[in-house]
């Protein structure tokens, strides 16, 4: 089931996003800051995205929270997509079942309503899943170099002009 997530949903978004960040980018972030993570902040950042106007967060519930994603206006004005997907995970035991594309298509509906055209992502290249985005019909629209736990590291933009035309077919992470 996918639905909008309540602020008493916080806590569990939380942990799926500290143990999908464990998961997913091991041997990609430093160590160090992966171990580092502290829950309660990781709460505190959602709880601070949740309460923006335009942001939409939606959770994937199977046996409890097991993926959500963030979506609202776009932040970096120097790409021309009107809307940005921030955040979207699955945890890996969840993952090839299409909880990421209904989670991205639901998103994707918020965003329309709202009145947003086009959409942008950002994600690490080293990022095993990229390729869901791909899948998903999202082409490169650039990259930048950014800084975590000390390394440098960088992140590819997707981007879709289009956001009412998702390819068909399965491309769950």
């Amino acid at each position: 089931m996918i639905r909008a997530a309540t602020e008493a949903d916080i806590p569990a978004i939380a942990r799926v996003h500290v143990a999908s960040w464990r998961e997913t980018y091991r041997g990609i972030v430093p160590q160090a800051f992966l171990d580092g993570i502290r829950l309660d902040e990781w709460e505190a950042r959602r709880r601070k995205n949740q309460a923006q106007p335009g942001n939409h967060t939606l959770v994937a519930e199977t046996d409890g929270i097991v993926g959500f994603t963030i979506g609202g206006k776009n932040r970096d004005a120097a790409f021309p997509f009107d809307a940005e997907l921030y955040a979207i995970y699955v945890l890996r035991a969840h993952q090839g079942r299409g909880l990421g594309r209904a989670l991205q298509e639901a998103l994707v509906a918020r965003l329309a309503a709202d009145g947003h055209r086009s959409m942008i992502l950002w994600v690490l290249r080293d990022n095993p899943s990229r390729a869901f985005y791909e899948r998903l019909g999202g082409t490169q629209a650039g990259e930048k170099e950014i800084e975590i736990g000390g390394a440098k590291l960088v992140e590819v933009a997707y981007g879709w002009p289009a956001i009412r035309s998702l390819p068909d077919g399965p491309a769950d992470v």
